[in-house]
């Protein structure tokens, strides 16, 4: 643990962990250092020169991004010694810079524009400069335009902080502009369109393609919420004007590895205003689907319930929020009763590994293990867990990937071991139990005959000296990963691929009848699903209920569509799969007569003739740290082997088709 250091900063005396950059020591005075190049939790690069400050006895000004506090310092950060500094360096850049504040779309959130009018500048004194580059419009995501950019290098930074690497400088001096490999278009890099960049961009040069004319920030209504997409569950604030949600942004802390969302993230909202929305609830007459009134759909369904008995199913998918599943769960045994429940979780873990992961914080991970999972931001395959952990190892952590196959997040491991995921596991245990003195006998007997490796021993060794471990599984893996957690005190996570999983499981919707797969083969009289499932074509059931946002392949075979309402326009909570309890805030309303899962579920008991439980969820209370890890074989799981891409793109498949997403999808598939 860091001692703390004082120091005085302005007149302000204040304590920080030492260790801490005079900037960020700055602003817990309350104290704002400009600065144009600096982004929390990298480490300070000292470009752009803003953020000189003096200290006390030194030889002349220092970047405060860079120098760490010391005991005593005395700090002055605004002298008229600086302020000339500073000035100069804004007038330089503003030589280099179109002066269009009036019409740009990035005014009022335009760093350079607020550094000119602390300091006065209304026009440069120096020379102007009129580079005259092409703006990259090639692709419907990001805007590029050089001419806005002033080389603070943020965006270079945060794409080789996450992985992609896309973006560099080239050219020297004034003349250099960032850009990428051979100075072509976004679409002919690596690029994945997460725009991470955009989000850096203290300018206008990287902005979302669409945004011309389509409002400034402060005219936008602004909404924190949880994107439910993927297994990641990222915070985004969302932005919308005129009751149109304009855009969609990363929330997570600055400093936090976290700090990310994926392209079906930021721009799938599009999907909300595409031909494929159900905005009315819809039956069957004949061979067609016909629009209806709630009040028509409603009766259809509680009498085929009421008649269905034991052979009703119900399916839902876990993209549904807390709320939902609780509201489900009531419907289910309260109402319907029935057993015969289950979630698409069931595809891909057991409830007991995901209900068991520990609560962990990846920010303060020293060390990462990847055991049978492939995180991918380029295959869409759980992206904003890859950009997460390759942040975590640039900032220090290491990271042992342990796979079936090699797999690219292994090109940052410290150790890359490749085979049977179970037999390596146990190999590392191996070499843990071979350099100490105390070993239980249970886990002797499980590790008789099992041989190390030079690999194993190293991985050992990075466990060993570890003091925070976090073991990311399979949830296939889980029982084997926890036996590593016996030895090395680690916390261990199953990754789903469902952003609430870990929210529906601990709601209740994992029953004792039927499964998802008995229920899809034919074994139901009624088969109610809910949600955007991995599967299009109609069940072999006597009726079919599907309540979805979009007219899916799935949809379009029921006897009965009930219009649900998109977790972008419902309001509730979710567990990610670290175990953190996040609020879901509606940031539109939703389109035409489409209404929240928990409002459908309860007019359907309504109808019925009863009430639900109360909607509530005291998920807090119930979601607690894992159980105490006991020892089990080094085996894996049968029966959940899902490719992570695969699944994510089919549950997200209307969102990308009804979206511009659309074009990135065929733009991959024609690569």
């Amino acid at each position: 643990m860091s001692k703390n250091v004082n120091l005085k900063i302005d007149g302000n005396t204040i304590k920080v962990p030492e260790g801490t950059t005079l900037l960020d020591a700055a602003e817990k005075a309350g104290v704002h250092i400009p600065n144009l190049c600096y982004i929390k939790g990298m480490r300070g690069i000292g470009a752009c020169r803003m953020c000189l400050v003096d200290v006390e006895g030194g030889r002349g000004p220092v970047t405060a991004c860079t120098a760490k506090v010391k005991e005593g310092m005395v700090i002055d950060t605004n002298t008229e010694n600086l302020q000339d500094m500073r000035k100069f360096v804004i007038d330089l850049i503003l030589s280099m810079h179109p002066l269009d504040c009036m019409t740009c779309t990035k005014a009022g959130v335009c760093t350079l524009q607020q550094y000119a009018y602390d300091t006065g500048i209304k026009e440069s004194t120096f020379t102007r400069k009129d580079f005259g580059y092409p703006v990259d419009t090639a692709n419907p995501f990001i805007k590029r335009d050089p001419d806005y950019c002033i080389l603070c290098g943020k965006c270079v930074r945060v794409c080789k902080e996450q992985g992609t690497n896309v973006l560099e400088f080239m050219g020297r001096g004034v003349g250099s502009k960032v850009t990428t490999a051979q100075d072509g278009p976004l679409q002919e890099s690596d690029c994945t369109f997460c725009g991470s960049c955009v989000d850096a961009c203290p300018v206008n040069s990287l902005l979302e393609a669409d945004r011309w004319r389509k409002g400034r920030e402060w005219e936008y209504e602004k909404t924190d919420s949880v994107c439910l997409s993927c297994g990641n569950g990222c915070d985004i604030t969302v932005k919308v004007k005129d009751k149109s949600i304009v855009k969609i942004n990363t929330r997570a802390d600055d400093t936090s590895s976290e700090k990310y969302i994926c392209a079906i993230g930021r721009f799938g909202f599009d999907s909300l205003l595409s031909d494929q929305r159900i905005t009315a609830p819809m039956k069957r007459v004949g061979n067609d689907l016909q629009e209806t009134t709630w009040e028509d759909a409603l009766k259809i369904v509680a009498d085929k319930f009421k008649t269905s008995g034991s052979k009703t199913g119900v399916i839902s998918s876990a993209g549904i929020l807390n709320e939902d599943a609780s509201a489900l769960a009531s419907l289910a045994e309260d109402v319907i009763k029935t057993k015969n429940i289950d979630t698409t979780v069931s595809l891909y873990a057991d409830a007991d590994s995901i209900r068991s992961s520990d609560i962990v914080d990846i920010d303060k991970a020293d060390l990462i293990v990847l055991a049978g999972i492939n995180p991918s931001q380029w295959e869409r395959g759980l992206p904003a867990l890859d950009a997460s952990i390759r942040k975590r190892v640039s900032r220090g952590a290491k990271l042992i990937a342990i796979n079936s196959e090699d797999i690219k997040a292994g090109e940052v491991a410290a150790v890359n071991l490749i085979g049977d995921e179970a037999s390596i596991l146990a190999m590392i245990a191996k070499s843990l139990t071979s350099k100490s003195k105390k070993v239980d006998k249970d886990m002797e007997s499980a590790l008789s005959g099992v041989s190390t490796t030079e690999d194993s021993d190293n991985a050992s060794e990075l466990l060993a000296s570890s003091k925070s471990t976090i073991i990311y599984c399979a949830p296939s893996l889980f029982n084997a990963s926890r036996n590593i957690s016996i030895l090395t005190g680690a916390n261990v996570v199953a990754v789903p691929l469902e952003a609430n999983s870990r929210g529906v499981i601990t709601a209740g919707l994992s029953g004792e009848g039927m499964t998802y797969q008995d229920m899809i083969t034919g074994n139901t009289d009624l088969l109610y699903i809910i949600g955007e499932v991995p599967f299009t074509q109609r069940p072999d059931s006597k009726f079919l209920i599907v309540q979805t946002s979009y007219l899916t392949g799935l949809a379009k075979e029921a006897d009965i569509v009930l219009p649900s309402a998109t977790y972008l326009e419902s309001s509730g909570s979710m567990v990610n799969y670290l175990g953190k309890v996040k609020k879901v805030n509606k940031a539109s309303a939703p389109a035409g007569d489409s209404k929240e899962h928990k409002e459908i579920f309860t007019s359907i008991a309504k109808v019925i003739g009863t009430k639900l439980k109360s909607t509530k969820v005291d998920i807090k209370k119930a979601v607690k740290a894992g159980s105490k890890a006991k020892l089990m074989p080094f085996e894996k799981q049968k029966g959940f082997d899902v490719d992570p891409a695969s699944f994510i793109d089919s549950i997200n498949a209307s969102v990308i088709k009804g979206s511009r997403l659309s074009w990135l999808k065929e733009a991959l598939a024609a690569d």
